[in-house]
Formats: structure tokens, C-alpha cells, sequence
């Protein structure tokens, strides 16, 4: 399994038909199943070769929430993220953790 930094994650955007990964809760997922959605033109692309974990709990489509930080949130959007990891697991293939 592979680890990312950071800025590898961030170069994994899906620009031209390259590699599209998102983070959630350090495990890196291959998106590029998805492309219309998590590609350059989806509309899920600030997700996008970054940690998103913080914005699926909150259910924000915005890069500003995309990062790790789920100190402050309550037990409803924990629950959130639970479910949609779920949904990644069931769907999508790790590909490699997250390094800090």
C-alpha cells in the first residue's frame, strides 16, 4: 500500500486522465471510477486529490472543509462520516494512507 503526502494527494486531481484519489480519515480511495463526478468537470471536485473528511460529515461541497479536523463535530456528523465511508469502502479501492 502506498503513502501519500500531502502534496502527492494534491497531484492527484484527475487532470489529463491522471490519477483522481480523495483522503478520508487518512485511507487514500481511487476515484477514477467516478470520474464524472469527482473529476475536473464533476461536482464533487473539490474533493479531489484531498482530505475530505471534515466536508462529508458536514455535507459541504466546499474546499474550504475539505482536511481532517473533526475535533468540534457532534455525534450526528461522525455518524455521517461513518456511513459515507462506508459507502467508499463498499465501492471504491484503497490505494495507499495518508502521511503526514
Amino acid at each position: 500500500m502506498s503513502r501519500f503526502t500531502m502534496e502527492e494527494l494534491a497531484s492527484c486531481r484527475g487532470a489529463d486522465g491522471g490519477p483522481l484519489h480523495i483522503a478520508v480519515r487518512g485511507d487514500v480511495y481511487d476515484v477514477g471510477s467516478a470520474r464524472d463526478f469527482y473529476g475536473p468537470d464533476g461536482p464533487y471536485h473539490a474533493f479531489a486529490g484531498r482530505e475530505c473528511s471534515r466536508a462529508l460529515a458536514l455535507m459541504k461541497v466546499e474546499v474550504k472543509e475539505c482536511n481532517d479536523r473533526l475535533e468540534d463535530l457532534d455525534e450526528k456528523a461522525m455518524k455521517v462520516l461513518d456511513d459515507w465511508i462506508k459507502k467508499f469502502n463498499a465501492k471504491y479501492p484503497i490505494v495507499g494512507q495518508v502521511v503526514k
